[in-house]
């Protein structure tokens, strides 16, 4: 032991620097620092008269520190609070109260003295080094298997609040945990998208976050000073990130002005998304090295884009060069190209919506396929869906959609892990990237947590499809809506309508249910016979079954026909009632046999 000076105390001082003087000086192992507070340990200086302890890192302290997170004002060492109103003070750092000696800053600024020195060597980069005489701070290596039930708690961490376990991490000899991540964080990034250099700095402007748009109110950020912007430490984000759902990689940019989804931009779909919407799903992107920017790997189907798994074998190509003969894995004959058809009442075995426009047919039974559908890929990473796998095309003869919960027939995406089945109606249309609809002049991008009332159905919906120019909302259900109908009340095609010019009120009535309808929403019309009637009322409960599709119950011999009756109705061999509604009836000839779909 060695006497010092003394500190402001009215006694001398002895130098304490091993615990066996700490013992003989502190015999009842209760006593606290003059200056922060805390428990007493080694090194610290006491007072053998009146039971003074003193740390000396805390009795070191300089009156003034140039610190290198918030270089516009010094920190003051002050004795008491710098507010007459608060009776307490906070840490912005710890966020626990100061009880006795705090670093303060006129801007508001307070921090323990513990906290002032630690995040000073995270900043000079000297816990590892020791440069600062008056901070000393002993490393401790600590492995997984120590504190286990510790590891799970967010206790204090220098930047990321992350769970000790996720990371390599330390902790340090002053109470403090921090990951080596965090340690290791550049006091300054020139980040993509921004033209000056970021620095690491404390929030003491609460500036809000310029790529999440959130206000983080204690810790670190990274701050522009000539732009008055900051951007959190886990929102800097890489400045290429490929999505599985994507063929193309998205490029970080920064928008001046305000706009829906706007950190990524991908060049190629002229499509825009916010940053915290592209990686908020673990396992949906991967970086994109700068390094290897064209060195892709292909071991996985995480890296292989949905076009390169292609679903057509092309047996014949025409003078133009497109693929007029071709061969489907899912259809067992060949298929041609075909521009226009015939019949309007036509609909694609893929998505069982109307044929329009450029499609396959088969000429050896009844099966058409839109252009697009017949593209679509054998594996799709299906970005919305939960188990987040690459799901395999397939044909069902009826399956029930996960995300419209409509019976369909045709083609779906089917998931190994839940074994649920997703539509090619919805997987189109809540696919990222803009989607036209003919009720609308603008383009629709498809929001997960948007919601409000769809202007085709009036429905409150969850997960929309949005306007970024105007007000309008669209449910994924009506966006895949037929364009065309058809419907006993009428010996014509009914054809889907935007909006009803008609000002008399006698006329906004359906035809079928004689219902009142709302003119402001979508409907089913004929414009020869002048018949207008809602949408559910036409379509039916099962607008995407294909009627006359065969297949064998095992509580009937014969083939099932699906069916639906439109001028008679047979009682259901079930439930005797009348077939009014979709209904399986025997395709051999003799057997009356008929049943409700339902039942």
């Amino acid at each position: 032991m060695e006497e010092s000076q003394n500190f402001e105390h009215e006694h001398p001082l002895v130098l304490l620097i091993n615990e066996e003087q700490m013992m003989m000086s502190n015999q009842s192992g209760v006593a606290d620092c003059w200056r922060c507070g805390e428990k007493v340990s080694v090194p610290s200086f006491s007072c053998v008269e009146c039971g003074f302890y003193l740390h000396k890192q805390c009795a070191e302290a300089p009156l003034e520190i140039n610190h290198p997170f918030h270089p516009d004002h010094l920190l003051v060492l002050l004795r008491n609070s710098p507010y007459a109103s608060k009776g307490h003070i906070v840490c912005d750092f710890c966020d626990k109260t100061c009880k006795r000696f705090v670093y303060h800053c006129s801007c508001d600024l307070d921090f323990h003295i513990k906290c002032a020195f630690f995040t000073y060597n995270i900043a000079q980069n000297n816990l590892k080094d020791q440069l600062l005489e008056h901070v000393a701070h002993e490393y401790l290596s600590v492995s997984p298997e120590n504190n286990v039930e510790e590891l799970g708690k967010p206790t204090m961490f220098f930047a990321c609040w992350e769970p000790l376990e996720n990371y390599t991490y330390f902790s340090p000899d002053c109470g403090f945990n921090l990951h080596k991540k965090c340690a290791d964080l550049p006091l300054k990034i020139n980040e993509l998208g921004h033209e000056h250099t970021l620095s690491l700095q404390f929030n003491s402007k609460q500036l809000s976050c310029y790529v999440c748009g959130e206000t983080q109110q204690t810790g670190f950020v990274y701050c522009c000073p000539p732009c008055n912007s900051a951007v959190h430490i886990e929102c800097v984000p890489p400045p290429f990130v490929e999505v599985k759902c994507r063929q193309h990689a998205f490029t970080l940019f920064q928008r001046r002005a305000p706009f829906i989804c706007d950190a990524y931009s991908c060049p190629g779909c002229k499509v825009i998304f916010h940053a915290k919407c592209v990686t908020q799903v673990k396992g949906s992107y991967f970086i994109d090295s700068l390094e290897n920017e064209d060195e892709k790997s292909t071991d996985s189907l995480a890296f292989l884009n949905d076009k390169s798994i292609d679903p057509i074998t092309v047996i014949e190509r025409n003078d133009a060069g497109e693929a007029a003969k071709v061969k489907h894995f899912l259809h067992a004959h060949e298929l041609m190209l075909r521009d226009n058809i015939a019949e309007n009442d036509k609909c694609c075995d893929g998505c069982r919506l109307p044929i329009s426009a450029s499609f396959y047919y088969c000429s050896q039974c009844d099966f058409f396929l839109h252009k697009a559908c017949s593209g679509l890929p054998k594996m799709k990473h299906v970005w919305f869906h939960n188990c987040q796998e690459p799901l395999p095309l397939a044909l069902y003869n009826f399956f029930k959609c996960l995300e419209c919960r409509y019976w369909s027939t045709g083609f779906c995406y089917k998931c190994s892990e839940c074994h649920h089945l997703i539509c090619l109606r919805c997987v189109i249309a809540l696919s990222p990237g803009a989607l036209t609809c003919p009720g609308h002049k603008h383009p629709l991008f498809f929001y997960k947590e948007s919601g409000g009332l769809c202007s085709a159905c009036g429905y409150n919906v969850r997960g929309a499809l949005r306007c970024k120019d105007c007000d309008f909302i669209l449910c994924h259900i009506c966006v895949s809506l037929p364009t065309r109908a058809q419907h006993k009340c009428d010996k014509h095609l009914l054809g889907l309508t935007y909006h009803d010019d008609n000002n008399y009120s006698e006329c906004h009535y359906c035809d079928i249910c004689e219902e009142p309808r709302d003119p402001n929403h979508w409907f089913y019309h004929c414009a020869t016979c002048d018949n207008s009637a809602h949408i559910n009322c036409v379509l039916g409960r099962y607008p995407y079954i294909k009627l006359g599709k065969r297949l064998i119950k095992q509580n009937h011999p014969h083939p099932l026909t699906f069916v639906n009756k439109m001028y008679y109705y047979p009682e259901c061999v079930k439930c005797g009632k009348p077939c009014e509604d979709l209904a399986l009836e025997c395709a051999e000839s003799g057997c009356n046999y008929i049943v409700h779909w339902k039942c």
